[in-house]
């Protein structure tokens, strides 16, 4: 299974040389041939310079979302009212659907051992693709998400209001950091023709241990939303820094269909639920100040939207973004020069 993840990418020096001396010396002309490329077109050897700038710009905007909403919901009445009304009826209330799908993740163990199934199969992947600087940057973006998981004992949660849920602070979630942490390392590690479906799986995976960890009472809704954007942050800042043997090869570039489906859903639905959630947190705002009981349907049913979207967005955001750093289309990166209009 890691043999067809992996796709290795086809190169036609080493096609046409055979024997041990290939295997031996591979590296070293790959090294050989990119260099000239390069000569030739930059973008064999590094993204666009506005593709590393959109990443970086993206990122600061995760984080400040994720500072904002602590912010809202931490340090505001209303915003502990609402994570205090979900904490108490969510796990009675929750969408069936995605309790069952939640169900399964509601061992902590069960986290863990996706984790680092997920991690290691991403490593893995990286080494049989001989992607060396994706390597370092998988284990980058763990390094990063597991330093962002620091800011439970750092950040600081005031008494406001008299809560049932603890008073110590909880954000971000560790297991819902790792496991979206998890699932963005596999999606940068695999070839381009797992993108779309890998994209798809971290979603579903963000969304179950983010929804478990709330049924069981072991996070607010803040927690998760904000460990899934500081997680979508970390892997953009990490695709900043692509290069080389982090990039597809050059022979191997290619647009994408599914990709182009995926990502556009992803961020379009991703986008669409973050907007509805905030609009019915919104409308119930005015009755979250006095803890109004009608209130409780709406903070149940926007933080299970926020949740979902958040994760959505996030890693279609990610989607996006590997496929644009990873395969720069040049007149070098595809199969023949590009049509080129007639000369008069």
């Amino acid at each position: 299974m890691i043999a067809i993840l992996a796709d290795e990418p086809t190169d036609d020096l080493r096609r046409k040389d055979g024997g041990s001396a290939q295997d031996a010396h591979g590296g070293d002309r790959d090294d050989d041939v990119a260099r000239g490329l390069a000569g030739v077109d930059p973008l064999v050897v590094r993204p666009r310079r506005s593709a590393v700038a959109v990443c970086v710009v993206l990122a600061v905007m995760l984080i400040a979302a994720a500072g904002g909403v602590w912010w809202m919901a931490v340090r505001t009445a209303e915003g502990q009212a609402f994570e205090d009304m979900v904490w108490q009826y969510l796990p009675s209330t929750v969408f069936d659907p995605l309790r069952v799908a939640a169900l399964p993740f509601a061992r902590s163990l069960t986290v863990i051992a996706l984790t680092v199934a997920m991690g290691s199969v991403a490593v893995i992947v990286a080494i049989v693709r001989r992607r060396w600087r994706l390597v370092g940057q998988v284990v980058a973006l763990a390094a990063l998400c597991y330093a962002a998981t620091w800011l439970k004992p750092v950040l600081p949660r005031p008494m406001l209001i008299h809560t049932v849920s603890r008073q110590a602070n909880s954000a971000p979630s560790g297991h819902t950091m790792m496991a979206a942490a998890a699932a963005m390392v596999l999606l940068i590690a695999v070839p381009r023709a797992w993108r779309a479906v890998t994209a798809v799986v971290a979603v579903a995976v963000s969304c179950a241990v983010g929804l478990s960890v709330m049924v069981q009472q072991w996070h607010r809704p803040v927690d998760v939303v904000m460990s899934i954007l500081l997680a979508a942050a970390m892997a953009l800042i990490v695709l900043a820094f692509t290069r080389r043997s982090g990039m597809d090869a050059p022979g191997d570039r290619a647009s994408s269909p599914s990709i182009q489906i995926v990502g556009s859903v992803l961020v379009t639905a991703g986008f669409m639920a973050v907007v509805y959630g905030a609009y019915v947190v919104w409308q119930i705002f005015p009755g979250l100040g006095i803890s109004a009981q009608w209130t409780r349907s709406g903070a149940v049913a926007a933080s299970q939207i926020l949740v979902c979207g958040s994760a959505s967005l996030a890693c279609g955001i990610v989607l996006v973004m590997r496929q644009i750093v990873a395969c720069p289309l040049t007149r070098l990166g595809v199969i023949g020069a590009p049509p080129a209009p007639p000369s008069r």
